[in-house]
């Protein structure tokens, strides 16, 4: 974990040496197009519905999260990315019927393909809307007094609609969004989280 943070704080560190200037395009392309690295962080509302011994409750908690993306400005309106994002784990108890105080930890992760249109002609404060789809990745682990500890893992399919504004610097842009995000894991688990960003265009 120590060499994954150091690692990441080198990235960040050397990133703006070689990006280039968002509104002008990049210093290089791939097929025509503009490459980016992307970092965010930020806060969400987990709510994984959770079934045992017959019952159904849903079971929240914040948490807090990291995403790493790596996409291609299209054109000045369109752009898609694969984006990874990391959770912090999720807590809460509840009763199952007979079962009390029954603790249900989650943690997650999903990747996924994120395409996003800025709405409207703004030069440097634009608005833009976004959809992902792609897999998530959760580990629910349940235990209590009384009851035998159980962990499960499973991957499903994970959609996440997306709504912000991107401040365009002179060499990167911040990125500010309000993200729902669906995984199809147990019941249903349903993210609802806030994001902060830099996004550099090399």
């Amino acid at each position: 974990m120590k060499k994954l943070a150091i690692s990441t704080l080198a990235v960040l560190i050397a990133c703006p040496a070689f990006a280039g200037n968002p509104r002008n395009g990049s210093s290089w392309q791939i097929g025509g197009l503009d490459p980016y690295m992307a970092m965010r962080g930020g806060i969400a509302y987990s709510n994984t519905n959770y079934n045992f011994m017959g019952h159904k409750e849903s079971m929240t908690d914040l948490t807090f999260l990291g995403r790493l993306a790596m996409g291609l400005q299209i054109d000045k309106v369109y752009r898609s990315e694969i984006e990874w994002s990391i959770y912090s784990k999720a807590k809460d108890s509840s009763t199952f019927g007979q079962a009390t105080d029954v603790d249900i930890a989650t943690k997650l992760q999903t990747l996924s393909l994120n395409t996003y249109m800025d709405v409207g002609s703004y030069h440097t404060i634009r608005p833009y809307i976004g959809l992902g789809a792609g897999a998530g990745f959760a580990n629910i682990k349940r235990s209590g007094t009384g009851i035998a500890s159980h962990t499960n893992d499973k991957a499903g399919f994970s959609a996440t609609g997306i709504m912000g504004m991107t401040f365009d610097m002179d060499n990167f842009a911040i990125d500010v969004d309000a993200r729902y995000t669906y995984v199809d894991v147990q019941s249903g688990l349903h993210n609802f989280g806030a994001d902060v960003g830099i996004r550099f265009m090399f």
